[in-house]
């Protein structure tokens, strides 16, 4: 095989990904002959297209996490570096965002099919990655928010209720009639927004809900995020080839942001004030970093499935697919 002693990589973009997810190295020479070589740390990434100037690689799943350096074979110039998430909870069924609480314990569900009760509905995961089982009896454990009780909330999309987590994990329902209830946020005045996937946006208190703003349905589920101006965000995928993402006054006025994306869902806001959106298309998953006032985006972290994201009181960085969970360094 040629060596490129020319090739040179001037840069790697996203800087943040997880195994089975894509990188792009941006420089010159990159392709003539023979199909590159590229390496994540002593590991040889697959190709999955090659130009002169841009190589596209799957990340390796056998990577651990970890801050790797990234080369082309021949090029003698210093690599280029990128984050691969640590994998830190797996054997899940998350079906939106995971959530930290004020010490840093995240928590992730196994929410199961239609109807099904399984034996743990929400696992603790410490901040030294050991998961214990922390609540049961929710059907279909959905969407979760902590309140300003510090209590955890859960929502059921099979019941139509919300539940409010004990700190002995016991689960008392405090909401019902919520159709198929999804996303959760709170203002900071203590407002319960839930999202029914049928199409309305249920803002609660004590128990009663009254309708706080109605959108399209969704074929998968409302996911909920509230700004720190006391916006709501809302996703809610359907069967179109692009989907909107909703922004919700505080009277309840319906707007949409001046983009689309093709299968949003999780979405929270980061410590830098960003919007974070998770987007599940196939070929394009990742996770998108929006600056809501420019409406630009920027791809943060590139996956193979992905759909929620959740950042801990420290800014360490937690996205999540149906199955795994994982972590980054702080956010920057």
């Amino acid at each position: 095989m040629a060596v490129r002693t020319s090739s040179t990589v001037s840069s790697v973009f996203p800087r943040r990904t997880v195994p089975g997810g894509r990188l792009t190295l941006y420089g010159e020479h990159l392709f003539s002959d023979d199909m590159p070589v590229v390496l994540l740390g002593d590991t040889q990434a697959h190709v999955t297209f090659a130009s002169a100037g841009r190589v596209v690689v799957r990340v390796p799943a056998t990577l651990a996490g970890g801050v790797v350096p990234v080369r082309l074979e021949g090029d003698t110039n210093d690599p280029q570096s990128v984050e691969i998430g640590e994998e830190f909870a797996t054997g899940l069924h998350q079906v939106d965002n995971p959530v930290f609480d004020a010490a840093g314990n995240v928590f992730v569900t196994y929410s199961g099919s239609r109807g099904q009760e399984t034996p743990v509905s929400i696992f603790k995961v410490t901040a030294d990655g050991s998961r214990a089982p922390f609540a049961s009896g929710v059907v279909n454990a959905t969407s979760m928010a902590v309140g300003l009780d510090q209590h955890l909330y859960v929502s059921s999309r099979f019941e139509g209720a919300v539940y409010r987590i004990g700190l002995d994990g016991v689960p008392h329902q405090i909401a019902s009639d919520l159709g198929v209830a999804c996303g959760l946020a709170f203002d900071a005045d203590g407002w319960l927004y839930v999202g029914d996937r049928s199409g309305t946006i249920f803002r609660v208190r004590e128990g009663r809900a009254t309708a706080f703003a109605t959108l399209p349905p969704s074929i998968a589920a409302f996911h909920l995020a509230m700004s720190p101006s006391g916006e709501l965000f809302v996703t809610a995928p359907t069967l179109a080839p692009y989907d909107h993402i909703y922004r919700i006054d505080r009277y309840g006025g319906v707007s949409t942001l001046p983009f689309r994306m093709g299968r949003p869902q999780g979405l929270t806001f980061g410590p830098d004030g960003h919007l974070y959106v998770v987007d599940a298309l196939a070929s394009a998953c990742g996770l998108y970093r929006i600056d809501v006032e420019r409406a630009t985006a920027e791809l943060w972290v590139t996956a193979a499935a992905l759909v929620g994201v959740a950042f801990a009181p420290s800014g360490e960085l937690v996205v999540s697919s149906n199955e795994t969970a994982w972590r980054f360094g702080l956010a920057h």
